[in-house]
């Protein structure tokens, strides 16, 4: 099983603030629930997660998220037998709000064999129908984030994608635009412009960097745009957070640039960086 289906019916179990969740996964681009269901059910960690709505206030798909982790809930010696029962533990990364939900009726013209007018509790998706599902995510779901690079969560299988993950002030639509208007769309660290390498459609294209250490954040901190956000392309973004676990300050992905042999705009030509580093074996090392 790699994929199943969790009904959801707000008329009986509503213990989560919907419209809430959908706001925090807009922000920080994940919300992490325990579900409770019947039964003993053993859904490997990895697993795609379809939530669907049910009851009398609408009905359709409405979310996607993956599988953490499952709970059994063992009954304990002395206790009275009960129903038995697992707890999923799912990190939701894609929520449509309730009322723009994918229509029944287009789920069952597009995918008539999940039966999706019987679904209960939970339902394992036949591998036929998970790449079905996924092509009408992607046309029937949540936009993708604006000026993303990323794919719509959902989209493709856990184990064709990469997980990149970028926290609440570098997904700020607000802040992202005081960022740009201030230091403009060329990466700040290589001066890559999306713009000049691919023409209009690159226009305006850039991911902002969150450049303040997360053990400085505190319940007192406010996001200043232009001291704390930086453009950078995707390279240098990816380059700034792998392998460490405090991002490299802007300065720093300069400095490494330059170690490289690479110049602002262009890259040395193998001539080049051979006259580079020969230049600096007979200067030696810098100070400190």
């Amino acid at each position: 099983m790699t994929a199943i289906i969790l009904a959801w019916n707000p008329d009986r179990w509503n213990d989560w603030n919907y419209t809430a969740v959908v706001e925090q996964v807009r922000e920080a681009g994940q919300y992490h629930a325990i579900w409770t269901i019947a039964g003993h059910v053993s859904v490997p960690a990895g697993a795609d997660v379809w939530l669907l709505l049910q009851g009398r206030r609408g009905r359709g798909l409405l979310g996607h998220g993956v599988i953490v982790s499952t709970l059994s809930s063992a009954t304990q010696p002395g206790e009275a037998a009960r129903t038995p029962s697992a707890q999923l533990v799912i990190t939701f990364d894609s929520l449509l709000p309730r009322g723009d939900q994918i229509s029944p009726e287009i789920l069952r013209e597009t995918i008539p064999e999940v039966g999706w007018d019987g679904v209960r509790g939970v339902q394992a998706v036949g591998p036929g129908a998970e790449p079905r599902i996924r092509e009408l995510w992607l046309r029937s779901g949540p936009a993708l984030f604006p000026d993303s690079a990323l794919p719509v969560p959902g989209t493709y299988p856990a184990w064709a994608v990469s997980r990149v993950d970028a926290n609440r002030y570098e997904r700020d639509p607000d802040a992202r635009r005081a960022c740009i208007a201030h230091y403009g769309t060329s990466c700040a660290a290589c001066g890559f412009s999306f713009e000049i390498a691919y023409g209009d459609i690159g226009r305006d294209f850039i991911d902002v960097h969150h450049t303040v250490p997360v053990s400085q954040l505190d319940e007192n901190y406010r996001l200043d745009p232009v001291t704390d956000l930086v453009p950078l392309c995707a390279n240098c973004h990816a380059m700034a957070h792998v392998g460490v676990t405090t991002a490299r300050s802007l300065s720093e992905l300069r400095q490494l640039l330059g170690r490289a042999g690479f110049m602002r705009g262009r890259a040395l030509s193998p001539e080049e960086l051979e006259s580079q580093q020969e230049a600096h074996r007979i200067l030696g090392p810098g100070p400190g």
